[in-house]
């Protein structure tokens, strides 16, 4: 089973998946998530957490593209984003949280290499699932990070909290966390 860990950082999931990232992190085995060293209909699985969102909408097209094009047929694409329903709907209903609770989660910026990346956009359900669906994916739902293993026992910003900030238990989840499969 081939399970890739995109865009992982300094995230290691461990020797059975392949970790891909731009970083400079000793457990990774390539650099480019957009053009896979892969043979199209060959992954099973494609993980990528708080990604999407460093690619504007023009260019996330050909990276799912590229993406739908390494994985098998039915092939799981599991992605977490920023989720801008549930951080707008936070803001708006909870006097207590303030913009500045939202900045990181929304315009996130990450060094990598010799540049510094911003987030370009955010989606909700609605329109991401457009995007996904543009690209050949089907079977969009929204997955629980607690129901897999290797999320749970990797925190990661699928498991992005507010209200309090942090508190899995009481707090509101501020990634939309997606799952869907490769059709043909």
């Amino acid at each position: 089973m081939i399970k890739i860990n995109m865009g992982c950082g300094w995230r290691n999931f461990g020797p059975e998946w392949i970790h891909i990232d731009g970083g400079e992190y000793d457990h990774l085995d390539y650099h480019d998530i957009t053009k896979l060293q892969f043979n199209s209909n060959t992954v099973d699985i494609i993980y990528a957490s708080h990604v999407l969102e460093y690619f504007d909408r023009n260019q996330v097209i050909p990276l799912l593209q590229e993406w739908h094009r390494v994985l098998k047929p039915n092939g799981i694409l599991r992605i977490a984003v920023p989720d801008f329903f549930a951080m707008i709907n936070l803001y708006h209903t909870h006097q207590h949280i303030v913009l500045e609770d939202l900045l990181g989660p929304l315009y996130g910026k990450m060094d990598m290499g010799t540049e510094t990346i911003y987030h370009k956009t955010t989606y909700d359900f609605d329109s991401l699932s457009k995007v996904l669906l543009s690209c050949n994916f089907k079977n969009i739902t929204r997955y629980n990070w607690k129901e897999y293993d290797v999320h749970a026992n990797n925190d990661d910003h699928s498991q992005a909290y507010l209200n309090p900030k942090g508190d899995k238990e009481n707090g509101t989840l501020i990634s939309l966390n997606i799952e869907c499969n490769k059709i043909g």
